[in-house]
């Protein structure tokens, strides 16, 4: 049995299932950093010219099959040639022991988690937030991301108050290594009622640190221009989602249906744009659905990625 036989093994199916699911939240002490489990340092200045950007899943694209078995998931993506995982919000139910254990796949396969997407408990002082804390620190995460905004981030007045409270997030997880983002979806591009666009709002009111992880398919949905909001936002899109869109129904497969290069997004002027600007350091491939498997289309993805980057 070779390596990654014998650590999809220890952590089996069974297990999984054992100590996966929801579980009481567990109160701890401010967790101390765990020097095993710490996330690599960004690039310097000066590698930036021959900087290698990984290309990575979210694992909401796979998100069946990661439900099935876990391990055989993230050892079926790995040999597809991914580089990175992103793991979704169900993450924060794990135990902190079966954190490890699916740390210890992740080295084993010689993958990387850079970032999670997290609800709101995740930025909310108390017992919650450092669960978070220690469950990113175990990963090896760098980016605590929301997922998307609470009920309670309504008018002008509601998504300050959200701003405020990711705001204090940044103050809380820098002393661990961690920085806090927002993901934004196609509501984010509209404006408020007789104001500006709740991105905008976002970016103005949370410091130059806090990411905005991007969703390009939300942005082109919505009508927005993804370029211009990269020159808006130097420095701060970090963390790019490689969702693809086209105008049209499910029937037709469109909208977030198509794959990667099948849309009309500008992916090549995109690219330029958050790799000169928008300060990029992680690109994930994510998918909402296809005409193909889960598997298959994180495959077909990846290849169509890998074609347009040999071909830059």
């Amino acid at each position: 049995m070779n390596k990654n036989q014998t650590a999809s093994a220890q952590l089996s199916r069974r297990n999984f299932l054992a100590i996966s699911g929801v579980v009481p939240a567990i109160v701890l002490a401010p967790p101390q950093r765990d020097a095993a489990f710490a996330a690599p340092a960004p690039p310097t200045a000066a590698a930036q010219e021959t900087k290698k950007y990984p290309i990575g899943l979210e694992l909401y694209s796979v998100r069946t099959e990661l439900t099935r078995d876990l391990p055989h998931t993230l050892t079926t993506v790995a040999k597809m040639g991914y580089e990175v995982v992103e793991f979704y919000s169900p993450y924060f139910n794990w135990p902190l022991p079966y954190a490890k254990e699916v740390r210890t796949l992740l080295d084993d396969l010689g993958f990387r988690c850079y970032s999670t997407h997290n609800h709101i408990e995740s930025f909310t002082p108390g017992d919650t937030m450092a669960k978070a804390i220690e469950l990113n620190q175990i990963l090896g995460a760098r980016q605590i991301v929301l997922a998307s905004a609470p009920r309670s981030a309504k008018g002008l007045e509601g998504w300050k108050m959200l701003c405020d409270q990711l705001t204090k997030a940044v103050d809380a997880f820098k002393p661990h290594g961690l920085a806090a983002g927002f993901h934004n979806h196609q509501t984010e591009w509209t404006p408020l009622e007789g104001g500006p666009r709740i991105m905008d709002v976002m970016a103005a009111n949370t410091p130059k640190e806090f990411v905005l992880q991007f969703d390009v398919g939300t942005c082109l949905e919505a009508g927005a221009d993804p370029i211009a909001w990269i020159k808006a936002n130097p420095g701060r899109i970090k963390s790019v989602h490689l969702k693809d869109w086209a105008p049209g129904n499910r029937a037709q497969e469109k909208g977030y249906r198509v794959l990667f290069g099948e849309g009309v997004t500008p992916w090549k002027e995109l690219i330029a744009a958050v790799e000169s600007i928008g300060g990029v350091e992680i690109y994930l491939l994510e998918q909402e659905g296809s005409r193909f498997s889960e598997f298959e289309t994180a495959q077909r993805c990846l290849d169509a990625w890998k074609k347009m980057r040999a071909e830059a």
